[in-house]
């Protein structure tokens, strides 16, 4: 009952492979690799693999490269299902207008998010933050009910618009300084306290409606590079879009779903 777990964003594919469908399972092996070397996946990273019994995947790629995971999926007689966002999944109530217009990967981090908050037995709002290509903070009520959030440019982004906008304006790499005092550094901090910002505005806004204190969470590959500049507490989580397929897959395959089948006997 093996679950192999996908997670392709817009410039990597990350995989972990579980011992069962279910949240706290086991991971057995794990690995990465950039878009342009998908095709290198059957015949090495998974070409020792165990096969798994189900495949799950989380994509913002797009179709071409879905086609391409799939290829390679072909190693094994498996069929992948891709999570699409939906009005609930997994304890997780969607308030976006069109929910199935929700970008997957802030669904199912914010799945991730909320289990963590359960097992721990937190019943308190929730700000998730995920900070890669782009940059979104999403606010997640007490009763597990996403009440909505927003999306912003990430750091790489940020900087090419204005390098390109701007005459004369190059984009080196700066460091981040309370008051910077060259084009560089001005231009870096600028994006940072940006994040930053839009951060503390979701917590306060999120705090006002909920009267409540609300945790904050923080995912995504640049996260790290946030993490000194941020200006509430928060908690940096690595495998959040693993944690929220764990999630889902238990409630489709495995322990979760076997409660529910043997309830309806």
């Amino acid at each position: 009952m093996t679950l192999l777990a996908l997670d392709v964003g817009n410039t990597r594919l990350k995989w972990a492979l579980y011992e069962e469908p279910g949240v706290g399972a086991r991971m057995l092996a794990h690995g990465v690799q950039f878009l342009e070397n998908i095709e290198k996946l059957a015949e090495g990273d998974w070409a020792q693999l165990r096969a798994p019994a189900h495949v799950l995947g989380c994509i913002v790629a797009g179709d071409a490269v879905k086609r391409r995971v799939e290829e390679q999926l072909e190693l094994w007689d498996v069929a992948p299902q891709w999570v699409v966002s939906s009005s609930e999944e997994a304890g997780l109530k969607n308030g976006y207008d069109h929910p199935a217009r929700l970008g997957s990967d802030r669904w199912v981090a914010m799945i991730g998010a909320r289990q963590r908050l359960v097992a721990r037995a937190q019943r308190k709002p929730c700000v998730l933050v995920m900070v890669g290509t782009a940059v979104t903070v999403e606010a997640i009520d007490a009763d597990g009910r996403f009440l909505g959030g927003i999306i912003l440019p990430g750091h790489g982004i940020m900087l090419r618009a204005l390098e390109s906008g701007t005459a004369g304006l190059h984009v080196p790499t700066g460091e981040v300084r309370n008051f910077p005092t060259n084009t560089s550094d001005a231009l870096t901090s600028g994006g940072t306290f940006a994040i930053a910002g839009a951060v503390q505005r979701m917590v306060d806004n999120l705090r006002r409606h909920t009267g409540e204190e609300p945790m904050c969470i923080m995912t995504g590959g640049a996260a790290w590079k946030m993490a000194p500049s941020m200006t509430v507490p928060f908690e940096l989580v690595e495998s959040l879009i693993f944690d929220g397929l764990l999630a889902i897959a238990d409630q489709r395959f495995g322990p979760a779903s076997q409660r529910v089948a043997n309830s309806t006997q």
